[in-house]
């Protein structure tokens, strides 16, 4: 019998475990119990958030998915609780690293964008949080994509209210090889940002990427 094409999601998998073996180490820690690496918790997280699917909805999908399980060498599966343990667990210094690799695989131009966007982080009734006197503070993401390929090179994530030339330089500095030309608003206008830069469009009249 001809054997069947690789699928995307198997490409995928096979490409996330790559990034995540050269991006942290096979073990969380030596008191570990080595029943899972933590390449192959990385790599379920990131099929969660590709399938856009609940930590027990995945594992019953990867019953039926042998040459996933095959590709991330799972002789058995974690169980829900066990993966959600192991997000909460990663630093955001693993995304990132996983992130900047993955980069690496894509045809990246040059031509980069920098924008901020603020995320709440809770759906609570507003009128609730007020009578229970909750904070619940906002999240402000920067990302740096490249603005041909629409690619997410790098990030910043923060609960303070730190000014958008304050957060890019730690973004350009992290990726100088990704960037020849640096589009921005007028929020990044900034002379900090010039001299990092090796191209800067970030006078107060261009417009944000």
């Amino acid at each position: 019998m001809k054997a069947l094409p690789k699928s995307q999601l198997l490409r995928f998998t096979e490409k996330a475990i790559h990034l995540a073996r050269r991006a942290v180490s096979r073990y969380s820690s030596k008191f570990s119990k080595h029943r899972y690496t933590l390449p192959q918790h990385v790599v379920l997280l990131c099929l969660k958030v590709r399938k856009n699917t609940t930590y027990r909805g995945l594992l019953d999908e990867l019953i039926e998915m042998p040459r996933i399980r095959r590709a991330l060498g799972l002789a058995e599966l974690p169980t829900p609780s066990t993966l959600c343990k192991a997000f909460n667990r990663l630093d955001m210094v693993v995304w990132r690293v996983l992130l900047t690799l993955s980069a690496t695989l894509l045809p990246t131009s040059g031509v980069v964008g920098v924008d901020a966007s603020g995320f709440d982080r809770s759906h609570a009734s507003k009128h609730y949080t007020k009578r229970a006197e909750l904070t619940i503070q906002q999240l402000k993401v920067t990302l740096l994509v490249d603005a041909k390929v629409n690619a997410i090179l790098d990030l910043h994530v923060t609960t303070t209210r730190k000014h958008d030339s304050q957060i890019a330089p730690s973004l350009i500095k992290r990726n100088p090889g990704n960037i020849d030309i640096l589009l921005g608003d007028k929020g990044y206008d900034d002379e900090k940002i010039r001299q990092l830069a090796p191209a800067t469009r970030g006078s107060p009249t261009d417009q944000a990427p």
